[in-house]
């Protein structure tokens, strides 16, 4: 996961968790302090609205409270509660029944870069090339936002997170397979939307 925690943290959260699953709220709290920052922005990235995603990451750690005693290890807490959180979020997207119509790629982040230009970047752009680079960065938000909840997760994983295939596939409880087919797809209808823009690269 972006962010893993490191083996130490990740023994405190097996105690912590030991500690829940007797009934320590306290424990618990400790939890939601570490993780609720890296949950609003996972969240965050899919939904788009500070008060919304505020809203799921206090439903995702709801729901990992109630669900606390199934928590077996197999997997690190923060993977779990990464789990948890994703589950959360689709639900809810689908709940609001956000269309599908959209699609990522690479290319569009290289837009920025002339060729030949040197590696370091100049300090600042100019006003207009700034104001050109917000208005693509909406363009793709927007597209983002009218993927459906399954082909969004994906990409918002694989290409804001930086999250690997497995990491995906395990988060969302699926095969990598399935994973590759989502982002494929995902990919295709963000180029369709996002056509233009492409064609001027």
């Amino acid at each position: 996961m972006p962010g893993e925690v490191d083996t130490a943290v990740a023994e405190e959260d097996v105690q912590l968790v030991a500690k829940c699953q007797a009934g320590d709220t306290a424990a618990f709290g400790e939890l939601v302090t570490r993780y609720r920052t890296k949950a609003f922005g996972m969240i965050y990235n899919m939904v788009r609205n500070e008060q919304d995603a505020w809203d799921l990451a206090q439903d995702g750690f709801v729901k990992a409270w109630k669900s606390i005693d199934r928590f077996r290890g197999q997997s690190s807490f923060y993977t779990w509660l990464y789990r948890i959180m994703t589950n959360v979020t689709i639900d809810w997207l689908r709940k609001k029944q956000i269309a599908s119509v959209a699609e990522f790629d690479e290319n569009i982040a290289l837009a920025g870069i002339e060729p030949g230009s040197a590696t370091a970047p100049k300090d600042e752009p100019p006003p207009s090339r700034r104001l050109e680079q917000a208005e693509i960065r909406q363009r793709i938000d927007a597209a983002i936002m009218k993927l459906s909840a399954e082909h969004r997760s994906v990409l918002v994983m694989k290409e804001i997170d930086g999250l690997q295939y497995q990491e995906i596939a395990d988060a969302l409880g699926c095969s990598i397979g399935t994973v590759m087919s989502r982002l494929f797809y995902a990919r295709k209808k963000m180029q369709g939307l996002l056509k233009d823009l492409y064609e001027n690269v």
